[in-house]
């Protein structure tokens, strides 16, 4: 029991044996939680005199703050971009699957849909902590339809729209409603553009440039009226040019605002980007990094065809493409597939590849308590390998999922 010095009768667990990242070291030293946070131990001993209710052996293993998934359209046979009388039951499946993967938190995504999907859709999608029913909800990620027809990649033509209103009434007019939303993919050159973008970081939502054919001043604009992060590098967009990089260029742009970061989304599931161009994107900007699955409806299941959103896709192989077309339609990606593939691909280390899947995108979306273990952080953590296998899955330092359980 707590000593009469405790600030709460509430249990205190040690982990121990193990390498905690923290200030992005691997550290050898212990982790202590209590309700779901974790603790300053100097605190703990000499404030409170307090000790360990409970002591986990973590055989070594690396604790890693719980992944974040930025970018993910549904899975084991779910699609988020297909409306149901009951939308919360799919997101709570893939929710609960993706723990084994890791992923403590994540934004179910919507690709280009009519209004009518959005409006039965959104309504349903609750921002939500995780806990022993699945990882945390951290709003919904809208990946459309305001991009563009050149670049619309998987999504469908016949749904894309322009701000043809001049800003904020188009939003509402196709989504319904912003609540629980916390991103937007726009393309940055249609007209109109960047007094939404204005309008989405008042009203705190994370603004991202994708599908686009936007030109490297258009993306600065952007990035200067608030927009804070790119979907998918080099995917969707235009090709990097020497006289005019792009949407690519943002990564070393002297126009960005000083003190603000300009984040990116990588998917390294080794099909969506060559290696070689994952390093250059890692070398030029490493802490902008975010590693997204964009894994759809096909994550988990067998080859063959399945949906996403209106659209029908086949699986073959690794590969998923709109049938009948080689047109890519986001990946069948893990997030620890993801990190293994980049840590290989990019040669970065450890710490890094740790945290492309985690701080970055906490610090994308303004979430101090998550993507770190430090202290008054939230407990949600991961026990690893040194291969980066994921063993075991906590949430506010309640174990949710442990391999060969």
């Amino acid at each position: 029991m707590p000593s009469n010095k405790s600030v709460t009768d509430a249990p205190i667990t040690q982990f121990i044996n193990c390498r905690i990242l923290r200030e992005h070291q691997l550290q050898r030293e212990d982790l202590w939680v209590r309700e779901g946070t974790i603790l300053d131990p100097e605190k703990l001993f000499f404030d409170e005199q307090g000790y360990a209710d409970e002591r986990v052996d973590c055989g070594g293993s690396i604790i890693a703050p719980g992944f974040i998934d930025v970018q993910i359209n549904g899975g084991y046979g779910i699609d988020f971009s297909q409306p149901s009388e009951d939308v919360s039951t799919g997101i709570s499946f893939v929710a609960k699957k993706i723990l084994e993967h890791g992923v403590t938190s994540f934004c179910p995504t919507l690709v280009t849909s009519p209004p009518a999907v959005y409006h039965k859709v959104l309504p349903q999608v609750k921002v939500h902590n995780g806990g022993q029913q699945g990882a945390g909800v951290l709003g919904v990620h809208l990946e459309g339809p305001f991009i563009s027809l050149e670049k619309k990649g998987a999504h469908p033509e016949k749904y894309l729209r322009t701000f043809q209103s001049g800003g904020i009434k188009d939003l509402l007019e196709a989504y319904g409603s912003l609540d629980n939303v916390t991103m937007v993919t726009l393309a940055p050159e249609l007209a109109s553009s960047q007094s939404v973008v204005r309008e989405l970081c008042k009203r705190g939502v994370t603004v991202s440039l994708g599908h686009s054919v936007a030109n490297l001043s258009q993306a600065e604009e952007a990035v200067q009226h608030g927009a804070s992060f790119i979907t998918h590098l080099f995917n969707a967009m235009l090709p990097f040019h020497h006289r005019d990089p792009g949407i690519v260029g943002l990564l070393t742009s002297d126009q960005v605002p000083a003190g603000r970061t300009v984040y990116y989304g990588m998917i390294a599931d080794g099909i969506h980007t060559n290696p070689a161009a994952l390093r250059i994107a890692h070398r030029a900007h490493p802490s902008g990094l975010v590693l997204v699955t964009d894994a759809i409806t096909a994550m988990g299941l067998p080859q063959g065809r399945h949906t996403l959103g209106q659209q029908v896709i086949e699986i073959q192989g690794l590969h998923a493409y709109v049938a009948g077309t080689k047109t890519l339609c986001g990946s069948i990606a893990t997030m620890d597939m993801c990190v293994r593939h980049f840590k290989q691909a990019s040669g970065c280390s450890v710490e890094e590849a740790l945290e492309a899947a985690s701080l970055h995108a906490a610090q994308l979306l303004g979430l101090s308590r998550k993507g770190n273990l430090d202290y008054g952080s939230d407990a949600d953590l991961i026990l690893l390998d040194d291969d980066l296998n994921v063993k075991s899955t906590f949430i506010s330092g309640e174990e949710v999922w442990r391999r060969g359980q």
